[in-house]
């Protein structure tokens, strides 16, 4: 580099300016190492005032462990200078006044006066970032292990339901001699049969049809059974029905989480009569029956007046969310409620069941991913449903209220506003 010319008074004002108030800090050593100066920024980094800095070398600013190595590299650096940045893939670590290290990132460069070097050191704290970047990593291992999970499932999904077609294909040998009937249910289970063997090789997302095959083969299966009643092959059915059903929710809320964090899941709100939105709870309860346990019912109240602004298709999704959620935590012969309405220009839905509560504890963390409450362990679940339908709702400015007792069941009301004001739940 060559010598630096005369520059004039106001150049050097302004040089001066950019020095003082860089926002990284700026320390300049001669080629004894010795630090001549530095800006107001590595002084707060740093600690230090201009009096105990001044004629010290560098290395006051590393850590002990590493002095002499950087004395070494000091010298190299002075024999052959170039504009280059420090560390190589390496951490590099300061040290302030109070002897504390912290993580930074270093530039070096130089110049020439009176043919004597000088070496600027550009100082970036990447305090900040480092504890970024470790939250990154424990998210990709939690991600990671989830992966495992979903793995070691459908290894799991495959041999039951290798086990249930084995049960169903004697059962149906069985009653093809009295049922002529059951002939096309049996033609149906050899194409489960055939669709079984496709899921080892099919993706997560590609899981869906074929689950939902099975369930409605199930389901006919189950109306056949009903003229000779069967208790063997009614309740084979139903684990299967039970089987299917939870692995489908559980590939449901991992898809659903995977769009809503890629930014994929799009909001359309849109004005609806209040009676085409009834008739889509409705729809979503029908969907929702063959869930229900013996005696157990699910009634639908209320009444829309007008027309409300909502994203039917998101609506739907939260509610069959928390609806199966309600018949999965209540027990037979109970009741599970759902009544929607309008409240402070509000549109709402409520859903309540008789079933085992949530601590107060445990509300607390219960809309977090992959959180599930502790007396819910022994029941099917990924934790993801409660996580994504707050997603869904604050897609569509909406939001989440929870009246919940152990032993004394739970209420979950949704709220949609209907204007630009904030919600006043």
């Amino acid at each position: 580099m060559k010598d630096i010319p005369a520059i004039s008074k106001d150049n050097s004002e302004q040089l001066e300016a950019l020095f003082n108030f860089a926002t990284i800090g700026i320390i300049v050593t001669n080629d004894k190492g010795a630090i001549i100066n530095f800006n107001r920024f590595a002084q707060t980094q740093f600690g230090y005032t201009k009096e105990e800095l001044l004629g010290k070398t560098v290395e006051i600013l590393l850590p002990q462990s590493v002095h002499h190595a950087h004395v070494k590299y000091r010298h190299e650096y002075y024999t052959h200078p170039e504009p280059r940045a420090m560390g190589h893939g390496r951490d590099l670590y300061a040290r302030n006044k109070n002897g504390e290290t912290f993580p930074v990132e270093v530039s070096l460069s130089h110049y020439t006066i009176n043919r004597e070097t000088f070496v600027i050191a550009f100082v970036i704290d990447i305090t900040v970032r480092k504890k970024h970047e470790a939250v990154v990593l424990d998210q990709k291992k939690e991600l990671e292990r989830v992966a495992m999970e979903i793995r070691k499932m459908n290894s799991e999904l495959e041999q039951k339901v290798q086990d249930r077609t084995k049960m169903l294909r004697e059962a149906l040998v069985d009653l093809e001699k009295s049922k002529e009937e059951l002939n096309e249910a049996y033609e149906n289970e050899k194409e489960l049969g055939e669709l079984k063997s496709r899921f080892v090789t099919m993706a997560s997302h590609e899981f869906r049809t074929p689950l939902s095959t099975i369930l409605s083969s199930a389901y006919l299966l189950e109306k056949y059974n009903e003229t000779t009643g069967d208790e063997k092959i009614t309740k084979h059915l139903q684990r299967i029905r039970n089987a299917v059903g939870g692995m489908k929710n559980i590939l449901e809320d991992f898809l659903s989480l995977g769009k809503l964090e890629e930014g994929k899941v799009q909001v359309h709100m849109e004005t609806v009569s209040g009676a085409a939105v009834m008739e889509a709870i409705r729809g979503v309860v029908q969907e929702l029956e063959g869930l229900l346990k013996p005696s157990q019912q699910i009634v639908v109240r209320g009444n829309i007046p007008g027309n409300i602004l909502i994203d039917t298709h998101l609506l739907k999704n939260v509610l069959v969310n928390l609806a199966s959620n309600a018949i999965k935590f209540t027990p037979g012969n109970a009741l599970v409620e759902i009544e929607a309405g309008i409240v402070n220009e509000q549109f709402f839905t409520s859903i309540k069941d008789n079933g085992i509560g949530i601590s107060e504890e445990d509300q607390e963390h219960l809309f977090e991913r992959f959180f599930r409450a502790r007396n819910a362990s022994n029941i099917q679940g990924t934790g993801l449903g409660l996580h994504i339908v707050m997603k869904y709702l604050e897609l569509m400015k909406g939001n989440i209220t929870l009246q919940s007792k152990l032993e004394q069941g739970s209420i979950f009301t949704i709220y949609i506003p209907q204007n630009d004001q904030p919600l006043t739940t």
